[in-house]
């Protein structure tokens, strides 16, 4: 047998490219700004320290949230007809990869040539590539560590093949319709001849939301507060968690899912060079999820300039994939 063909045989090993370095720098003075502004506020991006992400995963298993096993469920049952829409073959980029699950179950009917997973918690991400790499031994697989909240700008390993974008889990929320728009468009982008697969919560009852982002056993509330445990490290501030209590709850007016994180009594924060005083009741907030309806998300994308959109949804109308071509 010759070197060549030995060498397709052996188990590959993922490649990690860091885009995103933590610059602790940049890191404070946005924190700073954010916790001194008048509506003090803290980027959600900071949830996804390494305890912080362990804490997502434990999130998707609970009974209150159900768009991941509702996503799940329209992904398996409408396998063929979204290969069919998307293409197969091609380099799948996975945006916000976590633990990498989501997207390894697309791999028996997307055939990915190449997997690309990429997210800004790098030790979570490398952790979960090695196990997938493990499960598909002879796949092309790159981890990139990348903040794609601020720049899509996907490294040259990655390849010039046409690639099919996909950022499950309804994560699109996060942003406000005008900044979903502009995600949307470097997303477009970067996937020239491409396509684009995306999952969407839509609007559905207040209660059954509610319960989605506060939920008995607290996992969520756990998730929110160690947020202020991934500043302190960052920013040298001295939040104590007991202050502070989780709350979650739906504007109707934005169609949004609030989260956050409220002063039990009066306290005073104090970090290098800076610090606030926040008042009993006083709230910092640290994260919209927008929920859409089915029309309203397809005009997002068109105003993006995505075409030939395609629409899959659940029975109850609770949650929506969808497909675009770049």
């Amino acid at each position: 047998m010759s070197d060549s063909a030995t060498t397709k045989t052996l188990p590959r090993q993922p490649r990690f490219i860091q885009v995103h370095g933590e610059d602790l720098a940049a890191a404070s003075e946005e924190l700073s700004a954010g916790l001194l502004a008048a509506s003090a506020a803290i980027e959600p991006k900071y949830f996804y320290d390494r305890l912080g992400s362990r804490l997502f995963d434990a999130i998707v298993e609970l009974a209150e949230y159900t768009p991941p096993r509702t996503e799940a469920l329209i992904l398996a049952a409408h396998a063929q007809d979204i290969a069919a829409q998307v293409g197969t073959g091609r380099t799948l980029v996975d945006l916000g990869a976590g633990n990498c699950e989501k997207a390894g179950r697309l791999f028996a009917t997307l055939q990915p040539r190449r997997y690309v997973a990429v997210d800004i918690s790098v030790e979570h991400l490398q952790l979960a590539l090695r196990c997938l790499q493990r499960e598909h031994p002879l796949m092309d697989m790159v981890g990139v560590g990348l903040d794609f909240s601020r720049s899509l700008r996907l490294p040259g390993e990655v390849g010039d093949s046409p690639r099919t974008l996909f950022y499950p889990g309804s994560s699109i929320g996060n942003f406000a319709p005008r900044e979903a728009v502009t995600f949307l468009r470097r997303a477009r982008v970067v996937s020239p001849g491409g396509n684009l697969l995306i999952g969407v919560d839509l609007v559905k009852d207040r209660a059954a939301l509610e319960a989605a982002y506060d939920d008995a056993l607290g996992v969520t509330a756990a998730f929110n507060l160690n947020i202020l445990l991934h500043v302190n490290r960052l920013l040298g501030s001295d939040f104590d968690v007991r202050d502070w209590r989780h709350v979650a709850l739906f504007n109707e007016a934005e169609s949004r899912i609030e989260m956050h994180l409220e002063a039990r009594s009066k306290v005073d924060v104090h970090w290098p060079g800076a610090g606030r005083g926040f008042a009993a009741g006083e709230r910092i907030h640290t994260e919209n999820s927008y929920k859409y309806r089915v029309d309203d998300f397809d005009a997002l994308l068109r105003a993006a300039g995505f075409t030939q959109t395609n629409c899959w949804s659940d029975e109850q109308g609770g949650f929506a994939v969808f497909s675009a071509a770049a």
